[in-house]
């Protein structure tokens, strides 16, 4: 990619397509179009197609994507399955048809089944059943894969896949009806800590596993994979490394300063017991994680604690 390139980040405003725009933004890049969802829907094949035909960029990131946690999947199925496969195949083909430079597909590590061999790898892909609670995302990100791979194979697109582990970070969803498990707790802890709860509950047994990387981690390889990688199949994005439900509550709890105890609501699912990505290919691509866990929710919860003063004021 040059400097004067045009460059597509579809989902700008969401966590991982603002993490990629700021990386974009500190290596030296200006030339970016953007839309809302209130100017763009994605959905609408007419609406991409002319956008496309209109600013014609060079390189697209496709981090555009309707996302939620185990309750949101579950409840949602027919939303998740049809809003993502609408989004990305009215991108990934108007890239085709407008001649995009390069595209990088974003998906999500619940593509794999959902009793694959730990770590993860590539390879495990389509190998068995996937777990249901989120079968309908996971189904949408498969296609989106194998339209990246198609496209490649018949039209000579460079058109690659990325698959990021669990992500948290700046700009992360905090609402507990659809947020993901790290932002909720860290919501949870915080309000049990001002009411001086004497009790957290978290949600099912605990003892499920998984990796967590910060957000910006992310972005830097994406960055990277945009530069150094042109190859089918896709690429795992991960730390390598991961924690149970019950050990992460517990740093939270420590981070926050909440002084009660755990509960565990097991009526509600685990989800996968496990995921832990194998992240070998990306890390003999010559690209490594560099923000600990710790370190990463730290700093989450100074921004989070910053967007609270304003309520607290108002509330005052």
């Amino acid at each position: 990619m040059n400097k004067s390139d045009k460059i597509y980040i579809a989902g700008h405003r969401g966590m991982v397509g603002s993490a990629i725009h700021r990386k974009l933004k500190a290596e030296g890049f200006q030339n970016f179009v953007v839309r809302e969802m209130r100017e763009l829907d994605l959905r609408s094949q007419r609406a991409v197609s002319e956008f496309f035909k209109e600013e014609k960029p060079d390189y697209v990131f496709l981090a555009a994507a309707k996302v939620g946690g185990i309750i949101a999947n579950n409840t949602y199925r027919a939303e998740f399955l049809y809003d993502n496969l609408m989004i990305q195949n009215n991108i990934i083909h108007q890239s085709y048809v407008h001649g995009v430079k390069k595209l990088l597909f974003l998906g999500s590590s619940c593509i794999y089944p959902k009793l694959a061999p730990q770590p993860l790898r590539e390879d495990a892909l389509l190998t068995g059943l996937l777990e249901p609670t989120n079968e309908p995302y996971a189904i949408a990100k498969i296609a989106g894969i194998k339209m990246c791979d198609a496209y490649r194979d018949q039209y000579g697109c460079d058109f690659i896949s990325v698959m990021p582990t669990n992500l948290y970070g700046p700009n992360d969803n905090y609402d507990l009806k659809n947020s993901h498990v790290l932002p909720a707790l860290i919501r949870k802890f915080h309000e049990a800590k001002l009411d001086k709860a004497p009790t957290v509950e978290i949600w099912g047994t605990g003892s499920p596993k998984r990796e967590f990387m910060h957000v910006d981690d992310l972005a830097a390889a994406c960055y990277f994979l945009m530069q150094n990688y042109s190859e089918p199949g896709l690429v795992n994005i991960g730390v390598g490394k991961d924690v149970s439900i019950k050990e992460l509550a517990l740093l939270i709890k420590k981070i926050v300063g909440f002084e009660g105890e755990l509960t565990f609501d097991t009526s509600k699912p685990d989800g996968t017991p496990r995921k832990l990505m194998d992240v070998s290919k990306l890390e003999q691509l010559g690209f490594k994680y560099s923000i600990e866990l710790e370190d990463g929710i730290r700093s989450v919860y100074e921004v989070y604690l910053e967007k609270q003063k304003p309520i607290a004021e108002q509330g005052s």
